[in-house]
């Protein structure tokens, strides 16, 4: 199964709106999506805080970041190898 990451934080509208094409787009079984809370390490906070949200597959490291609609994660996901 193929393991994506959102990166996010408390409060951010655009990562709602970015986990409601993820429902639109994912079927059970399609993926594993964590959501990462950038605010718990500095890290992430120093790479993110500026352009959440950003999808990320760990395995290849490839980023989808907002904004993006159904069709460009569509073409994300046939990229970083689901379906």
């Amino acid at each position: 199964m193929l393991y994506l990451e959102l990166m996010t934080t408390e409060g951010c509208h655009l990562c709602e709106h970015a986990i409601a094409v993820l429902q639109s787009v994912l079927q059970p079984g399609d993926a594993e999506v964590d959501l990462v809370d950038i605010a718990f390490d500095d890290r992430l906070l120093e790479r993110y805080a500026t352009s959440i949200p950003v999808l990320r597959a760990p395995a290849s490291g490839k980023e989808l970041g907002w904004p993006f609609n159904e069709s460009d994660l569509r073409r994300y996901l046939k990229d970083v190898g689901a379906g």
